[in-house]
């Protein structure tokens, strides 16, 4: 049976294998630091490790509770805040000029493929957290995050 396992900070996909009486582990993919199970390590795995059956869906579902947002203190949760605070000044920094002045236009084509897609991912996830009233209703808790200015809130 396959396993997700850390070791230092970083995630590896192992394999429990029986050889000459011992139990080895077999690494069959380094995940990152963040556990992620994408279609390339499926395909990395499938190709490198043909005869090993591996439940994808269960492995999936195991790692996508690995975030625990209900502790703000917790390494995972302050590295997401702080990516996204990132990745919003790395996009602020983004002019359209910069993109016509380009030298390869494969890229300004990726980079507006990407941030559509991100526009998408966070359209979704902002409907999952449901209505207006129930977003106020999480800004209004207070405490570390719930402080933003008032002319913020309600975005």
């Amino acid at each position: 049976m396959a396993f997700v396992r850390r070791k230092g900070n970083s995630f590896y996909l192992v394999h429990n294998v029986r050889r000459g009486g011992k139990v080895r582990q077999l690494h069959l993919a380094r995940l990152g630091d963040r556990a992620r199970i994408t279609d390339d390590v499926v395909k990395e795995v499938s190709k490198k490790h043909p005869f090993i059956e591996l439940n994808w869906r269960s492995l999936r579902e195991q790692l996508g509770s690995q975030i625990d947002l209900a502790d703000p203190k917790s390494p995972a949760v302050l590295k997401l805040i702080e990516s996204l605070r990132t990745l919003n000044l790395d996009l602020a920094d983004l002019f359209p000029q910069m993109l016509r002045l380009s030298e390869s236009p494969a890229v300004a084509r990726e980079l507006l493929v990407q941030m559509r897609l991100l526009h998408s991912t966070i359209q979704v996830k902002l409907d999952q957290f449901g209505s207006k009233d129930q977003l106020k209703r999480l800004q209004r808790t207070g405490g570390r995050y719930g402080s933003a200015a008032p002319d913020f809130r309600g975005r």
